[in-house]
C-alpha cells in the first residue's frame, strides 16, 4: 500500500509538472507572438533606404560638387530636387530655366522621380540666340525641361539598356554600364545623386525633344 501511495503521488506530481510546463509554454508563446510582427514590420524600413544609400554618386564631374553644405551630396539629399539643385553651383542655369518655366513647385512635390540635369556648360553649348529664345518661350521651355524628367527613380542598372518615357511624353534611350552612361545624346558626368524626392543624373548636353 505504501508503495502504491508513493507511485500515485509521483504520478500526480508528474501531471502537475506537465500542466505547469504547458501553461508556461502557452504564456511564452503569447508573450513572444507580438514581437514577431514587430520585427517583420521594422525590417522593410532599412531595406527601402539601402538601395538609395548604396547608390553613391559617380563620374568625373562629381568633384565639382561642394564637399559640405546645402550644395553637397549630403546636403542635396535633405532637400526636394529643385531646391537641392538651387544649392548646387554647377546647375545654376538649369535652376534659372526651371524658375522661368514655373516648375519649381511641380518638381519639388513630385514623388520619386528621376531628373537628367544639364550642367551650366551644357547650356553654354547652345547658341546664344537659341538659349535666349528658349528661355523667353515658357511653353517651349516647359517641354524641354519635362523631357529631362522621368516619373520614377531610375538606378544605374535601369539605364544600362533602356527606353524611358519622360513627363513631356517623349522617349529617351539610355545605355552604358559601370560608371559610364549615355542618355540620348548626353553623357552622364555625375550620376546617382540623391535628393529627398529624386535621383539626379547630371549630364553634359541639353536634351531636345523631337
Amino acid at each position: 500500500m505504501k508503495h502504491r501511495m508513493l507511485a500515485l503521488a509521483a504520478l500526480a506530481a508528474a501531471v502537475s509538472l506537465t500542466a505547469a510546463c504547458g501553461g508556461d509554454s502557452g504564456t511564452a508563446a503569447q508573450t513572444a507572438a507580438p514581437s514577431a510582427p514587430a520585427t517583420a514590420e521594422a525590417a522593410p524600413a532599412p531595406a527601402t533606404e539601402t538601395p538609395m544609400a548604396a547608390a553613391a554618386p559617380f563620374g568625373a564631374a562629381c568633384s565639382a560638387v561642394p564637399d559640405s553644405g546645402a550644395g553637397s551630396f549630403s546636403g542635396m539629399a535633405q532637400d526636394p530636387v529643385a531646391t537641392a539643385a538651387s544649392n548646387n553651383p554647377v546647375l545654376s542655369t538649369l535652376v534659372t530655366a526651371v524658375t522661368k518655366a514655373g516648375l519649381v513647385d511641380t518638381l519639388n512635390s513630385a514623388p520619386d522621380i528621376t531628373v537628367f540635369a544639364p550642367t551650366n556648360d551644357a547650356f553654354a553649348k547652345l547658341p546664344k540666340a537659341t538659349l535666349e529664345k528658349v528661355l523667353a518661350d515658357k511653353k517651349m521651355l516647359t517641354s524641354i525641361l519635362t523631357y529631362h524628367v522621368v516619373g520614377s527613380r531610375q538606378t544605374p542598372t535601369d539605364l544600362e539598356n533602356g527606353s524611358l518615357t519622360t513627363l513631356q511624353g517623349g522617349m529617351l534611350s539610355t545605355s552604358g554600364s559601370g560608371e559610364s552612361y549615355k542618355v540620348g545624346d548626353a553623357d552622364v558626368v555625375c550620376g546617382g545623386v540623391q535628393t529627398r524626392n529624386a535621383t539626379v543624373y547630371i549630364i553634359d548636353t541639353v536634351l531636345m525633344p523631337k
